[in-house]
């Protein structure tokens, strides 16, 4: 595998050196745990406007190469709700500024409120590898493919309608 990117982290919030400073949690974890640094807890009512909660971090990854998501926690999207009110948060490699997480209470109406404390781990984040090509204007492609132009829900279709005919 190639050179690990270095990314820069700028704390926000010395609460961050308390509770963690990113890091992998186990030898193959794919996240880092973001934390909520806010001063007071926070109620999400559920099916309510998503809120922006503050991680304490701002990073550059600098490199055009990789960009990092933001996702959920797993566990507290199953199990209470808990998911990014933009599903998936994407911080491009020239973004500097605070890391803010996107939340929302997914649960039904009448639903109990999901409480966000200060320092509760909320989210990940995640660093992937980016891929930018070049494009090329064609007014047709140089190749055909079985699937074709099928639309959503194809994909099979069109190999088993071959097979019946």
């Amino acid at each position: 595998m190639g050179s690990v990117p270095a990314v820069e982290v700028r704390i926000l919030d010395e609460r961050i050196r308390q509770w963690g400073l990113p890091d992998y949690h186990s030898a193959m974890a794919a996240g880092v745990d973001l934390f909520a640094c806010l001063e007071n807890d926070l109620q999400l009512a559920p099916q309510t406007p998503a809120v922006l909660v503050p991680s304490g971090i701002a990073i550059h990854i600098a490199d055009p190469h990789v960009a990092a998501i933001i996702v959920p926690r797993s566990g507290l999207g199953h199990r209470q709700g808990l998911v990014m009110g933009n599903l998936v948060g994407v911080i491009d490699a020239d973004y500097t500024g605070p890391v803010l997480i996107s939340v929302w209470n997914r649960s039904e109406p009448g639903s109990k409120p999901i409480v966000i404390k200060p320092g509760d781990r909320i989210a990940q984040l995640i660093f992937v590898p980016i891929v930018r090509p070049l494009f090329a204007i064609v007014s047709e492609f140089s190749n055909d493919t079985m699937r074709g132009s099928g639309g959503f829900g194809s994909t099979g279709h069109t190999a088993s309608a071959r097979k019946t005919s």
